[in-house]
């Protein structure tokens, strides 16, 4: 019988050797200052969650850098754990789709599924709603591509605009929006997230809570009003397991993450469990389906069915 699978939807790799990460030089992240590889994520992601553990993954870009994306896609063409990229173009280029394009050809592209602009770094209040990037952002709807919403909790009036103007556009919001956890002021958050998730082609990343609380003290208890919010609104399934590895690794590790998880979903039905851990991501990246029951950890070779 086949066994259930486990889709992280959301990790970073980076081979400092190859490329720098700049935004690594900022003193609060030092511990996870080195490279880290699809090795070092299967040796360190190995609890399990509602019984299943790791089956395939979904990468995301760290920096605005197209040879990024390019070294991440050749990855994938040649990991068994990685399904998915989410790559980085500039929106606001007008040479946007032939970048698409020539991405899309090249090694790996076929694993392209979505784009992602750290709009939680741009002081423009509108900037998801420049005529610049709304051009990017229909090229990437034309290319049946993805955009993945990474936004801080107050800049959720910008994802909400943008699920208005493009309700064609399939996107996920990232780390839930990244709720104001240590501060313990979720009222405004959710508000928003109540508001964007009215938008039935928006789904949300069950990732990034425990870099939002407090690294050194938060319990499931911090975590659990943020969960419930989210599941009363997009329902389970609009929402998707993601670890944020090795980031999270700052506020307690992939493992522990994980049995977080494990206990936030104790009360779920096992549909709604599939959904979560798997069903949602697979949907959405268009992720090939588990067919061999086996964890990450001991495929060596790639079902690309």
């Amino acid at each position: 019988m086949t066994a259930p699978a486990l889709v992280d939807a959301h990790h970073h790799l980076w081979d400092l050797a190859r490329r720098p990460q700049p935004w690594l030089d900022d003193p609060a992240v030092t511990s996870i200052r080195r490279t880290f590889t699809p090795d070092d994520l299967r040796a360190t992601a190995t609890h399990p969650i509602a019984g299943r553990r790791l089956h395939s993954t979904v990468v995301v870009q760290c920096i605005a850098d197209v040879p990024e994306t390019e070294d991440l896609l050749a990855l994938a063409a040649q990991e068994p754990l990685i399904g998915a990229v989410v790559g980085w173009a500039d929106l606001t280029s007008p040479a946007i789709g032939d970048v698409l394009d020539r991405l899309s050809a090249g090694p790996g592209g076929t694993y392209l599924r979505s784009l992602r602009h750290l709009v939680q770094g741009e002081t423009d209040p509108g900037w998801l709603q420049r005529p610049d990037v709304e051009r990017g952002l229909a090229a990437l709807r034309d290319r049946g591509l993805c955009y993945d919403v990474l936004v801080r909790s107050h800049q959720l009036d910008q994802a909400i605009r943008l699920a208005e103007r493009f309700p064609d556009l399939p996107q996920v919001l990232d780390h839930a929006g990244k709720p104001p956890i240590a501060a313990r002021d979720l009222a405004d958050w959710e508000r928003e997230v109540r508001r964007l998730a009215g938008h039935p082609h928006v789904v949300c990343k069950v990732s990034g809570l425990i870099t939002e609380a407090d690294h050194g003290s938060w319990t499931t208890a911090d975590i659990r009003p943020v969960w419930d919010v989210l599941l009363d609104s997009f329902g389970p399934g609009r929402l998707m397991f993601g670890s944020d590895w090795p980031v999270a690794n700052l506020a307690g590790g992939w493992n522990r993450w994980a049995a977080t998880v494990d206990e936030l979903l104790s009360g779920c039905a096992e549909n709604e469990i599939q959904s979560v851990l798997a069903g949602t991501a697979t949907a959405f990246y268009r992720l090939a389906p588990a067919s061999d029951g086996g964890d990450a950890a001991a495929r060596t070779t790639r079902g690309d069915g």
